[in-house]
């Protein structure tokens, strides 16, 4: 992967820039705060923003996935 890393979190299509800034800061909160996994920090962040009335259009979350190693 470049510059070494294991894994990168990649999104598949274009993306909302207020969206994916939302579901960035969600993501490393649960990885960093919660101790979460990368997978399980990034399931945790996709159900939060289907659950809300804001976010729960799957545009916004569903295009994240991981590149490289994923657990």
């Amino acid at each position: 992967m470049y510059a070494g890393g294991e894994r990168l979190v990649v999104s598949l299509w274009k993306v909302d820039d207020q969206g994916t800034a939302e579901f960035m800061q969600e993501f490393y909160k649960e990885m960093l705060q919660e101790g979460k996994s990368a997978s399980d920090a990034l399931r945790a962040t996709q159900l939060k923003m289907w659950r809300s009335d804001k976010w729960r259009n799957p545009n916004y979350w569903a295009a994240f996935t991981f590149l490289g190693e994923w657990r």
